[in-house]
């Protein structure tokens, strides 16, 4: 198959859809790779060691006429003229982005395979796992910057001094995002509270992170007790292709002290904060009802060379796949298959079509694909 690797023009995000150790891997195979001049710059990999894994530098357009498409983010509008009916192989967080983008797929007949909704046996998300882990470990790091009084905030310190823990971290979400920001948090000796949905979700975290982690059931009255000696929030809510609930209401928000940290992770999925809007690398906070407000799109695109690695890590077994079989690979791989949210002018994954009221255009994956 011909497989060609985008860069990324998305604001800030230098990570790549693969390193040239995976593209190495693909010409094994006897695939063509075709690599867009410049793509793994942001990441440290530079053209000449995609030559060396045996790849073609090409041009943009060159790049994107390919018959299996690799990228790390989802297509911006200037990217648009060149969806076809090829299939690419990104994070697309359809539900969660503006609905041109999926109405273009579906006119184009791009067949959208995307990392964050393909499932392992175990219904996690292999995909997602290392992205989130990345920006879980960030919320905190990014909610400790943004706390010090210098950056705007109340000036409190995520740590321990002299033995006694500092800072109050609230955590909304106990998946692969909650676990690293508890971790992270609790590292730094900041007093950390986590809301989940199971009781036992607690007691795995005392056990595998730290007995000082509180947990507590995620419901809104709870939250919105919690929140208001919060002085960093981060929302770490999933709904596998959906968009991410409001479980922070405005309300919660006003109650807040002024001068505290929402790091809203979940924001690629529309956020489960009221008050959060999508903001970039360049610009990546604003205040609201005196809270600052982080809410980059792409966090984990701030350590590209680390993304990339982990990324590619992941993805490759996949990638191996779909340029083997092309979608027919998903034939054997429930999984798999559910990675597909639009084929042939249908969106193919069911929470999309709900997000945009477009039941209408949604067609179940058939198991049939040739």
């Amino acid at each position: 198959m011909r497989v060609g690797l985008i860069k990324e023009v998305k604001i800030k995000e230098n990570r790549v859809g693969l390193t040239p150790s995976g593209v190495g891997e693909l010409v094994c195979r006897g695939h063509s790779v075709f690599v867009e001049q410049g793509a793994g710059l942001g990441s440290g990999f530079s053209d000449q060691a995609y030559r060396q894994a045996g790849a073609e530098i090409v041009g943009t357009e060159q790049a994107w006429a390919r018959d299996l498409v690799v990228k790390v983010k989802e297509p911006v509008e200037t990217e648009y003229r060149y969806l076809k009916r090829q299939i690419v192989f990104t994070y697309f967080h359809l539900a969660g982005v503006p609905l041109a983008l999926t109405e273009t797929l579906l006119n184009a007949k791009t067949s959208a395979v995307a990392y964050e909704t393909l499932e392992n046996g175990n219904g996690r998300l292999p995909l997602l796992a290392p992205m989130s882990a990345i920006a879980g470990n960030m919320a905190v790091q990014m909610g400790s910057h943004y706390l010090a009084a210098c950056n705007g905030g109340k000036g409190v310190m995520l740590g321990s001094v002299l033995g006694k823990r500092h800072g109050r971290v609230l955590i909304i979400g106990d998946g692969v995002v909650g676990r690293h920001a508890a971790s992270t948090a609790i590292g730094l000796g900041a007093n950390v509270t986590v809301a989940g949905l199971l009781a036992e979700s607690g007691e795995r975290l005392r056990r595998e992170i730290s007995g000082d982690i509180d947990f507590v059931l995620s419901e809104p009255g709870t939250i919105a007790a919690q929140i208001r000696d919060a002085d960093l929030v981060v929302g770490a809510v999933l709904m596998h292709g959906a968009r991410a609930a409001h479980v922070v209401t405005e309300a919660m928000v006003q109650s807040m002290q002024p001068g505290s940290v929402i790091v809203d992770v979940s924001i690629d999925q529309g956020g489960c904060v009221e008050t959060a809007h999508v903001t970039t690398h360049e610009a990546p906070v604003y205040q609201q009802h005196g809270v600052i407000h982080y809410c980059v799109g792409n966090m984990p695109g701030a350590y590209p060379r680390t993304s990339t690695l982990a990324l590619t890590d992941a993805t490759l077994p996949y990638v191996l796949k779909l340029a083997e079989k092309g979608l027919s690979a998903l034939n054997d791989d429930t999984g798999f298959a559910k990675a597909l949210n639009t084929y042939q002018g249908y969106i193919t994954c069911k929470p999309v079509a709900e997000a945009f009221a477009m039941q209408d255009r949604y067609r179940a994956y058939s198991g049939d694909f040739e």
